[in-house]
């Protein structure tokens, strides 16, 4: 169906006030009667009017009535036909723009530093909770590893990504393990294991390193055990959070098994990625139920996919209430995944030199 001919399922009056009651509740959270709605909102109608408008927005289920309440709220099938057929996206304000520019135009050396940032600033603009899914590991593949020794018993290895990120590992050695093995292992490493896919390490480390370890390295027993151990760890999927209890102040969570219930969703990260992994590209909303996700019920989501060099590799998600201001949200989601793309990108580029 057409916009145009959805958006003709109701009259123009029929749309200003639904609009108003839009507006009511996404600054007051609370439900709206027709004399209320006339007094606080510049509608040219009566409140018999607005009254018998209400009722016909209530037989198409876009409102609903409240148990503590007579007053109506959108409902969530009200809020799929405002995102989806009414909402202007709202230009970013300068100062919004700014403090975007001032976190996405600073040098970066690491992948991993720009999204965690760019979680952060998004939480902090929202008041909500951001989630940023990192490149997952069929785009991840090593370009280096170094062994940094701390103490006789202890050395830091350091794996490198092609797209910029660094994975620091502290690893306890053996006792008999010298900076000669250490320098050969990391040789070896270099030699077979750059240009490989972060989840096919483990696999080649048994097949073909553990070998030519056996051959070049005199403690290559304790050496390949540190690998394995170390590669097992490797996050290849990763998330990075901002505001992560911010939801929590909104007045839809006051109920404890709720809270608590959120909290351990977003501590689950394999969770999280599962939830959130198949997010369409372009920017996208979607509401309570059709997540899928109990905790979710009165919550909304606000999705971008970002690139690296026109391979889309991860994903931004917005998680506020349902009542959001989505004119605002949109644009910002919409920015960051921009200027998210742009950052990798020009990363990515400085890493292949």
């Amino acid at each position: 169906m057409l916009k145009k001919e959805v958006k003709g399922m109701l009259t123009e009056r029929q749309l200003q006030i639904f609009r108003a009651i839009i507006d009511h509740f996404t600054w007051t959270v609370q439900p709206v009667g027709s004399k209320n709605l006339l007094k606080e909102s510049d509608l040219p109608y009566s409140s018999a009017t607005i009254r018998n408008e209400m009722s016909v927005l209530e037989e198409y289920g876009f409102i609903e009535k409240t148990h503590s309440s007579s007053g109506r709220v959108p409902s969530e099938k009200g809020y799929r036909f405002y995102v989806d057929y009414l909402l202007k996206p709202k230009k970013l304000s300068k100062e919004d723009r700014q403090i975007i520019q001032s976190v996405f135009q600073a040098d970066y050396d690491e992948a991993e530093e720009v999204i965690q940032n760019s979680a952060s600033l998004l939480s902090e603009l929202t008041s909500y909770t951001s989630i940023v899914l990192g490149p997952n590991s069929a785009v991840n593949k090593l370009s280096g590893f170094r062994f940094v020794p701390i103490s006789r018993q202890q050395a830091m290895l350091i794996l490198i990504t092609d797209q910029g990120h660094v994975d620091n590992h502290l690893v306890t050695l053996p006792i008999g393990v010298t900076p000669s093995d250490m320098e050969r292992t990391v040789n070896i490493l270099n030699d077979r294991l750059v240009g490989v896919p972060l989840d096919a390490l483990e696999t080649r480390i048994e097949h073909e390193v553990e070998e030519l370890l056996t051959k070049h390295v005199e403690n290559a027993e304790y050496m390949s055990e540190i690998l394995l151990n170390t590669f097992h760890r490797v996050n290849k999927e990763r998330i990075y959070l901002g505001g992560k209890t911010n939801i929590l102040n909104q007045p839809e969570f006051h109920d404890v098994a709720k809270i608590r219930g959120f909290l351990q969703l977003v501590e689950a990260e394999d969770v999280l990625y599962d939830l959130f992994r198949d997010i369409p590209d372009g920017v996208s909303v979607k509401f309570g139920r059709e997540l899928n996700n109990e905790f979710m019920d009165d919550l909304s989501i606000i999705t971008a996919t970002y690139r690296i060099a026109d391979e889309r590799v991860g994903g931004i998600v917005l998680l506020g209430p349902t009542r959001m201001e989505y004119s605002r949200m949109l644009g910002l989601v919409d920015v960051f995944s921009q200027d998210l793309t742009t950052v990798l990108t020009k990363l990515y580029h400085e890493n292949q030199k």
